[in-house]
């Protein structure tokens, strides 16, 4: 026997406020039974035995070791700034004078 049932579906149409059409509550209908039925098949087989898992294969860290490479000068690093000062890039104040 089904557990969605078109009343149910348009009773979940005003809790989400969705109007929906006859066609809609009708299609939904057939559709929440079907995605009830596989949770419910699922739920058979799970065992305690068997452990959830979030992924089918284990994972493992792919990054690579963090080592530094060359390094630029301060003098190539300001090269293109549109504007510099003091070895450093120069930018408008957006903070009061109080900062």
């Amino acid at each position: 026997m089904s557990e969605i049932t078109p009343d149910l579906v348009r009773h979940l149409g005003v809790l989400a406020r969705i109007q929906l059409s006859d066609d809609e509550v009708q299609r939904l209908t057939g559709q929440l039974d079907a995605i009830v039925d596989n949770i419910a098949k699922v739920s058979e087989v799970a065992t305690p035995e068997v452990a959830a898992t979030s992924h089918p294969i284990p994972l493992r860290n792919v990054f690579r070791p963090d080592v530094p490479g060359d390094m630029l000068t301060v003098d190539e690093v300001l090269q293109n700034a549109p504007d510099a000062a003091d070895g450093r890039f120069r930018v408008t104040a957006i903070l009061g004078e109080e900062q």
